[in-house]
């Protein structure tokens, strides 16, 4: 494989940046948290490896099954925790390893590492001389600004241990974000958070959705909620709301309050994890699709708008830049239940057109969102080339 000294500079002409060998553009590692699932994160991931389709992967973690093949026939690079076959269920007990684990990485020699953080991907040392971009999902939650949600989720005798591992990795999280070259921000919200914890700018461009997935379909007489069940996507807000409104609700994901939820509320319909084929299926025949949470982006309202259906979500985050209050959905208060329980109980009467709602859905592509990460990678390694 022939590489290139990227930092160097000619006297008289700025030296083009290596390429990669399917001609996509710079010759690329991907990084990933960890590949357990198929998530917002996981999906915007995917079609990151699908331009850049001769890339190595790098992840701490990796499970082709829960990934459903999707990287399937790819170069993947795991940590040494792979080993321990660590689940989706299991991942968060070995918090305190993953930030070793990240930079223990060994990456491949490349012009640019372009990681994919939630968390801990920022972190990874990318080989001498590469540029490093992290397309940035959101800074790690529990260390910034879920710390006190975080310590509610484990037993009360741990949470002085896990209040100092917390603020430990606060500052490995910021050492991690001086290796970086350069960020991409998912949203508005990320943008703000990355200025905020880690100083820096960046420019946003929003997540792919596969909209040509969806199809407008046959609405019944349930709201439907598509989530992790875990606290922060206060997914009890959407239950209680529906019970309010005496509206039946649908519950599609799994995760750690699966069961609590479901003792909690008989009376909906939880479906677990589903297939691609059986998500598109159930948002087709929602009344509307509820998001109670405060998304950095927000995956879930624009796959309902592409089926064709109204979303009532949260006005915060990326709902307010996804969601077109009064067109495409309604916005109302987050954690107000009665809002929610309102807004349920009158979409009938809300005048809705589904077209509208395919039509904002399609900003979101695919195609738009890689050829803008591209431009931005582009973009990056030639001001670093210029610079020396």
């Amino acid at each position: 494989m022939r590489e290139r000294e990227i930092g160097s500079i000619s006297a008289t002409r700025v030296p083009e940046p290596d390429r990669s060998a399917d001609g996509s553009g710079l010759r690329v590692v991907l990084v990933h948290d960890y590949l357990l699932v198929m998530r917002g994160a996981e999906r915007t991931f995917a079609a990151l490896a699908e331009y850049y389709a001769d890339a190595p992967i790098a992840t701490l973690l990796y499970d082709e099954a829960g990934t459903s093949g999707r990287f399937s026939g790819r170069e993947i690079i795991t940590s040494p925790l792979q080993r321990l076959r660590v689940s989706q269920a299991a991942f968060r007990r070995f918090l305190p390893l993953y930030p070793i684990a990240i930079e223990r990485l060994a990456l491949p020699p490349a012009a640019v590492v372009l990681s994919s953080s939630s968390a801990f991907a920022h972190g990874v040392r990318a080989p001498a001389d590469a540029i490093h971009v992290c397309y940035c999902h959101a800074p790690f939650r529990y260390a910034w600004y879920e710390e006190e949600r975080a310590l509610t989720e484990v037993p009360r005798a741990l949470r002085p241990l896990l209040r100092l591992l917390l603020r430990r990795m606060r500052r490995w999280d910021i050492s991690a974000s001086e290796r970086v070259d350069a960020y991409i921000a998912n949203s508005r919200l990320t943008r703000a958070r990355i200025k905020r914890y880690y100083g820096r700018e960046a420019p946003i461009i929003h997540p792919p959705v596969e909209t040509d997935r969806f199809s407008v379909g046959k609405p019944d007489d349930a709201v439907l909620v598509v989530s992790e069940l875990v606290r922060h996507k206060r997914v009890h807000v959407a239950l209680e709301a529906a019970r309010r409104a005496r509206v039946p609700i649908r519950v599609v994901g799994s995760g750690p309050d699966h069961r609590d939820l479901i003792d909690a509320y008989p009376e909906a319909e939880f479906l677990g994890r589903l297939s691609d084929e059986e998500i598109a299926e159930c948002y087709a025949r929602a009344l509307a699709v509820v998001v109670p949470s405060m998304e950095e982006f927000g995956i879930t309202a624009v796959e309902a708008q592409a089926s064709g259906r109204p979303v009532i979500a949260a006005a915060a985050g990326g709902a307010l830049e996804t969601v077109l209050d009064g067109e495409t959905g309604r916005l109302v208060e987050l954690d107000d239940v009665d809002a929610f329980a309102r807004a349920i109980a009158t979409i009938d009467s809300f005048e809705f057109e589904p077209r509208r709602a395919v039509e904002n859905a399609a900003r979101f592509s695919v195609a738009a969102f890689q050829r803008a990460v591209s431009a931005e990678l582009e973009r990056v390694a030639g001001s670093k080339l210029r610079s020396g």
